[in-house]
This record gives structure tokens, C-alpha cells and sequence, in this order.
């Protein structure tokens, strides 16, 4: 299968897509939230996936109520998470490939996550690879979070390019509506979430790891 139009630039997702934290994401929220005296369903957890904080606070919320203090579950679930993540933050097979190939092709590229800079910073410069970026979009850096489609729009005003012209590569249901929602040509690289009958409506190909886009990126003219 090929891609509707031609590639211009790419634009990558983080958390589930290069790297592989969404797992210690959702088992530091999981275990802090037994460490605090309640059950966080994985349901409830899986909804927060691809969101910013506030976006995740609403879906915490929406479970436990209005009157619902996200506050210590963030605090510790985040040093549980650093705690975790001390032994390495693994990368996701295939990322080095897709580089490799847009660095031959001279393709620019770029980030666009939910995560702080200083996440991207940790994880990103831990292999390696964040100076292989022209530019990131971190959570902050652009007018509203995923879903919408802002974080994208962005990344074409960064790039000077139209959006259609763009690849987004996204692992989330929430980054998809985002990528998909803002023109670009999407590609779904499921990691958490499976697709769904809309992923599959807004995506252009649903991938089964990034070397199957690393083909697909080589097949192109």
C-alpha cells in the first residue's frame, strides 16, 4: 500500500512510539495508586494514555469523581516512574532504521508529545538520538493538547510545509484524532491501545512496528 501523497517531512510521537514508556507509565500509576489505598482499573488507565496531565486529571475525575485530588497520585507516580525508568528506558525497534533512512532522503523531522521537555531530554538523550531532530513540540509548546489538533498544526508551521504533505507516526487513539484532525497523513504504530474502527478511518495504514514503516518509507519514490 502506498501513501496518497508524497512525504515532505515526518513527525513522531514519543511515549509508545520511540520509546517504550507508556508500560512504566502505567505501572508506576497503578502501584501508586495501591501505595495511596485505591484501585486505578487499567480501563481508566488506558483512557489517560496520550493525554497531557490535565487531560488525564479530567479522565481520573470523570472514574472517581469531581471532588477527586489527582494531586498525589501525579507526585508519586512520577518519582515511581523515575525510579523504574533508572534501569533504562528501552528504544523501540525500528526507530534507528526510519532515521537512518530520512537522514539518506533528507527528510526533516520532528517531535510532537503530551511529555514535558525534560522528559523528551531524559529519554530521547539517553540513546542517543535527540540531536537527530530538527525540532520538538513538548507538552506547553503548543496552544491545546492532543486530541486536538494544535500540537500538529504547529509542527507544519515549524516545518513551512502544509500539513497533507506531513507523516505523523502515532501510537495513541488520542494522538491519531490529533494528527489525522490536523491534515496530516497518519500512521498508527499501535503499542497500549489496539485500533479501532476509527483509527482505521483516520489512519492511512495501520502499522505492526516501525520497520513495517521503514519498508514502507523505502517503497516510496
Amino acid at each position: 500500500m502506498s501513501l496518497p501523497r508524497p512525504v515532505r517531512a515526518v513527525v513522531f510521537d514519543m511515549d509508545g512510539l520511540l520509546v517504550d514508556t507508556e508500560t512504566l507509565y502505567c505501572e508506576a500509576l497503578a502501584a501508586t495508586a495501591v501505595e495511596l489505598g485505591f484501585e486505578l482499573p487499567r480501563e481508566v488507565i488506558g483512557r489517560m494514555i496520550g493525554h497531557t496531565w490535565a487531560g488525564s486529571m479530567q479522565v481520573l475525575q470523570d472514574h472517581f469523581g469531581a471532588d477527586f485530588d489527582a494531586d498525589p497520585l501525579r507526585a508519586r507516580s512520577v518519582e515511581m516512574f523515575y525510579e523504574l525508568a533508572e534501569a533504562g528506558v528501552a528504544l523501540k525497534a525500528g526507530v534507528l532504521e526510519v532515521l537512518d533512512h530520512l537522514d539518506a532522503a533528507r527528510l526533516p523531522r520532528g517531535v510532537v508529545t503530551s511529555s514535558r521537555r525534560r522528559e523528551v531530554e531524559h529519554h530521547l538523550g539517553a540513546h542517543g538520538i535527540l540531536e537527530r531532530f530538527d525540532f520538538i513540540l513538548a507538552n506547553g509548546e503548543y496552544p491545546r493538547p492532543k486530541p486536538d489538533p494544535a500540537p500538529y498544526l504547529t509542527a507544519a508551521e515549524r516545518l513551512g510545509l502544509p500539513a497533507s504533505d506531513v507523516l505523523a507516526l502515532e501510537d495513541s487513539h488520542n494522538g491519531v484524532r490529533a494528527a489525522a484532525g490536523a491534515g496530516m497523513m497518519t500512521i498508527m504504530v499501535p503499542d497500549m491501545l489496539h485500533p479501532t474502527e476509527e483509527m482505521e478511518t483516520l489512519c492511512v495504514r495501520i502499522a505492526r512496528d516501525l520497520h513495517e514503516v521503514h519498508e514502507l518509507l523505502r517503497s516510496l519514490p
